[in-house]
């Protein structure tokens, strides 16, 4: 397993207090890379199941992997099931698809 980024500065954001934040969100975003590096397609609840994370920080989570400052992933999203439901899944490759 990888260790979490350690520089307070990697996050931001006006809700953002490296003194509270940083070390959660960077365990957090550890746990989410390395779960993710597989290439299976996951829910956002799946996802936080396993990384003991709710859905809406994982999302963020995501978000950021997108970034240049932590790897630059490419998150891809689709619908599972009828795309009516509005349950989507996602997984994370590495560079350009």
């Amino acid at each position: 397993m990888t260790r979490a980024p350690r520089q307070p500065d990697l996050f931001d954001g006006p809700t953002f207090d490296p003194k509270h934040d940083a070390e959660r969100l960077g365990a957090q975003l550890a746990k989410v890379r390395d779960l993710m590096a597989d290439g299976a397609w996951r829910t956002l609840d799946e996802i936080g199941a396993a990384v003991f994370a709710p859905g809406a920080s994982v999302s963020a989570r995501l978000r950021d992997l997108r970034k240049e400052k932590f790897g630059a992933f490419t998150v891809e999203r689709r619908a599972r099931g009828e795309r009516s439901s509005g349950l989507f899944e996602y997984r994370v490759v590495k560079g350009a698809t």
